[in-house]
């Protein structure tokens, strides 16, 4: 339970950063609702559900209810729970989950602390009806945020001069930068497709701005994989 730990000591800073990136967080919350549009998604279940911070959102700004979430950290659980949700402390690679029971499980910047990630997206995969959907969302490790992620967790901070040049006003966290472990959209797409089958997969971007000017403006979604710095998979069982 080393991440629940670290994410116990940061929940108050995960929400204050897109709070000073609101921004960064309308097109970010634009692009899951891009994901979720024209798909079955009467039961929705959110992996590493966070403080329930986008789940909130998309209810208030687009009428789309998740009320049920998983998340390995008891603090961002019980900010989750305050609005709203039913959360069960588990991570994506082990939680019991039930089988063929969701329409959609998405999992938005959880696979950036996931290690296994074969083992995770198999066990998503059981739990989602037949012609379900499994959307991933996160930053690509080849992108201009992925670069500067990396970049930042070698140097191990924010406070050298180069930052004050390419790295947004505030940025992510430290902390959950260096623990964090970025992928590939095509690496996800792998195990989706030759080790679970799925099919239909598509992919949606937004965040195509350098780091520093992304939260200058709301980005809409746009289809692909190649530009953007927050990336959504989505794919069908």
């Amino acid at each position: 339970m080393k991440k629940a730990k670290m994410f116990d000591g940061y929940a108050n800073a995960y929400d204050q950063w897109f709070m000073s990136n609101a921004n960064v967080f309308a097109s970010e919350l634009k692009l899951l609702h891009r994901a979720l549009h024209g798909i079955e998604k009467d039961n929705i279940l959110s992996i590493g559900c966070g403080s329930g911070l986008f789940e909130a959102a998309l209810n208030r700004e687009y009428g789309i209810k998740v009320q049920r979430g998983v998340e390995p950290s008891n603090d961002m659980a019980e900010i989750a729970r305050k609005r709203g949700m039913t959360v069960k402390i588990g991570n994506a690679e082990t939680s019991q989950l039930t089988p063929n029971a969701y329409d959609v499980i998405y999992l938005n910047g959880c696979s950036s602390y996931i290690k296994n990630l074969s083992a995770a997206y198999q066990n998503c995969h059981k739990a989602l009806k037949k012609g379900g959907h499994l959307i991933l969302l996160d930053v690509p490790v080849e992108s201009a945020y992925g670069i500067l992620y990396k970049f930042a967790a070698h140097v191990g901070e924010y406070d050298k001069e180069i930052f004050k040049e390419i790295a947004p006003t505030f940025p992510y966290p430290i902390e959950l930068v260096r623990s964090a472990i970025f992928h590939s959209p095509l690496e996800k797409e792998n195990i989706l497709r030759d080790e679970l089958g799925m099919t239909n997969i598509r992919y949606f971007q937004t965040l195509t701005a350098q780091p520093i000017y992304t939260n200058d403006f709301v980005e809409e979604p746009i289809e692909g994989y190649d530009k953007g710095g927050y990336v959504a998979l989505v794919a069908q069982k």
